[in-house]
């Protein structure tokens, strides 16, 4: 049988594609799971040497990874995981508030049964993690709350947003949910959240998920200190009916 030469290139590409997309996914999770530090030069010879890769899909990897805010390309100095400053930080929090609000004004319009089960039993598992003073754990089951209402809700387009927003906070290497009252005063707001999700109040849920964000804008910026105090504006504890 004679494979045509278009076919042989179609297949060929596929495989670089794979093995780009192998390399991006690798060098994304050590960068979100801080094994890349935020500012750190990525040398390409270097990481292809650890992935066992050559140059090639290492250098198409980060190119990816800059369009996804991951890594910051500079002329003449290289790849470097991108840093992301208090003002683009309180920006990347604001625009989170308004995405999952979104998202939980369309869940509070079609939850079902299971679902509630669903978040009710991550909210018991963070409960679960406050009485045992384990931030670890309760950072777990507040993503996978988050990641179970964007799914929920379905609308993929919000979900993919959020997503990227989510890994873009993830370079902030966030401490505001450590401290105990912190986790305390975070799952109260998933439960009001949820309380309105659940009564099917879509314009309680909205406000409710957008104050979440807000708030925990508030708790993010009191670990850096009083110097960015006026970055917590005078309604920072939370937004109004008035502002949605």
């Amino acid at each position: 049988m004679n494979v045509g030469s278009d076919a042989i290139g179609a297949v060929a590409s596929r495989k670089a594609s794979s093995l780009r997309e192998i390399v991006q996914s690798e060098v994304e999770r050590m960068i979100l799971d801080g094994d890349l530090a935020a500012g750190e030069r990525l040398n390409e010879q270097k990481l292809a040497s650890q992935l066992g890769v050559s140059r090639g899909p290492v250098r198409e990897a980060l190119r990816a990874l800059e369009r996804s805010g991951l890594v910051t390309g500079v002329v003449n100095l290289g790849v470097f995981v991108r840093q992301v400053g208090v003002e683009e930080a309180v920006e990347i929090y604001e625009m989170r508030g308004v995405v999952f609000g979104f998202a939980c004004a369309r869940l509070a319009e079609k939850i079902t049964p299971g679902q509630e089960g669903t978040l009710a039993g991550l909210v018991g598992e963070m409960d679960a993690a406050i009485a045992a003073q384990d931030p670890s754990i309760y950072y777990k089951s507040n993503l996978r709350l988050h990641d179970m209402v964007m799914e929920f809700a379905g609308h993929g387009r919000a979900a993919a947003i959020y997503q990227s927003l989510i890994k873009e906070s993830h370079l902030l290497r966030e401490r505001s949910l450590q401290p105990l009252e912190s986790m305390q005063a975070s799952n109260c707001e998933h439960k009001v959240i949820l309380a309105a999700i659940v009564s099917g109040d879509a314009d309680a849920a909205r406000t409710a998920a957008e104050n979440h964000h807000f708030k925990g804008k508030r708790r993010w910026l009191n670990t850096l200190g009083a110097q960015h105090d006026r970055l917590l504006g005078p309604d920072s504890g939370g937004i109004g009916p008035g502002r949605q």
